[in-house]
């Protein structure tokens, strides 16, 4: 059975997310969802992403036997060990967008609680595993920046002001990503979640900033399923709701040119992060939730697979 297959049919028993997104609590939503989850992923090996692999040393007396690569002594006839870089926690931050964008829908909720409960449910699986996590939220300027910890008391923190409600307009990527290159000196994970509506001719500059830096990143595109499909058939007035102007649109005149420039603004932004070696991940807010936290430990799984390997041959 391929991967395909297998995650359609374990799709089928994760909870909608009308029923997530009717729980008003948002750390609660969090923990239902990675209870469901859970279900999906069966016995799960992505325990413990900060310990890392570093390098291979010769088996001494008195090492531990759990360390010994086998399939190294295999090859080359001789006994060796995994050294492993224990770090106190893995550091991620997440980047959410909360421009007035955001607000659109054509379901029961918003692109917005879709966003903030799938940055509420990867802060909650990280803090859970002792990790560090950040928050920064940003419109056309930064609005909230929450610094890595995992003390006590910091995820709640964090989910108040996952909690507020959208203030600015218009989406601006350059600032906050400009801003939190000089704010975050130690590498890390970054995670963006937003819609990327918005100019993007600056976005592979800055996201290279992130990766020049030695972060680790992650990207997040959020979108409505009527904005990629545009189901619309007759005249109808859109607003824009970025800069609150009002066009009279005939969706069947409009559509062709509509979808095609989607399409081109979507495939931009999968060569910028192709170029960049970063991990793009696209839901419409009518997916589970779930499917995003399975990709997301999963990105983290083939992550850690691609260092060791790199790791190996250095050895």
């Amino acid at each position: 059975m391929n991967n395909t297959t297998t995650a359609a049919r374990s799709a089928a028993n994760f909870i909608s997310p009308e029923a997530v997104m009717r729980i008003k609590d948002l750390e609660w939503r969090a923990r239902v969802i990675m209870e469901g989850a859970r279900h999906g992923l069966h016995r799960s090996p992505y325990h413990g992403f900060s310990v890392e692999f570093t390098e291979y040393r010769q088996y001494t007396p008195g090492d531990d036997p759990r360390y010994l690569d086998w399939r190294l002594v295999a090859r080359r006839d001789r006994f060796y060990v995994r050294k492993f870089e224990d770090e106190t926690n893995l550091r991620c931050h997440l980047l959410v967008d909360h421009s007035r964008s955001m607000d659109f829908t054509s379901l029961s909720y918003t692109k917005a609680d879709y966003a903030n409960t799938l940055a509420a449910t990867l802060a909650y699986f990280l803090s859970r595993q002792s990790d560090a996590v950040g928050l920064l939220t940003f419109d056309e300027s930064v609005r909230n920046y929450l610094p890595a910890r995992s003390r006590p008391g910091h995820l709640r923190r964090l989910m108040h002001l996952l909690e507020q409600p959208s203030a600015g307009a218009t989406t601006d990527l350059e600032l906050p990503l400009q801003q939190i290159v000089q704010l975050v000196r130690k590498r890390g994970l970054m995670i963006l979640i937003s819609d990327l509506l918005a100019p993007i001719q600056s976005l592979e500059k800055n996201l290279g900033y992130l990766v020049a830096r030695g972060h680790e990143v992650l990207l997040f595109h959020v979108l409505d399923p009527a904005e990629v499909e545009f189901p619309f058939d007759k005249p109808a007035h859109f607003l824009d709701v970025e800069t609150g102007r009002e066009f009279l649109i005939d969706p069947q005149s409009a559509r062709a040119g509509y979808l095609e420039n989607v399409q081109r603004h979507l495939q931009a932004i999968e060569s910028i992060c192709a170029r960049l070696g970063i991990r793009l991940h696209r839901f419409t807010t009518d997916q589970s939730l779930e499917l995003a936290l399975h990709d997301f430990l999963r990105a983290r799984m083939n992550h850690r697979a691609h260092r060791t390997r790199r790791n190996e041959r250095a050895a």
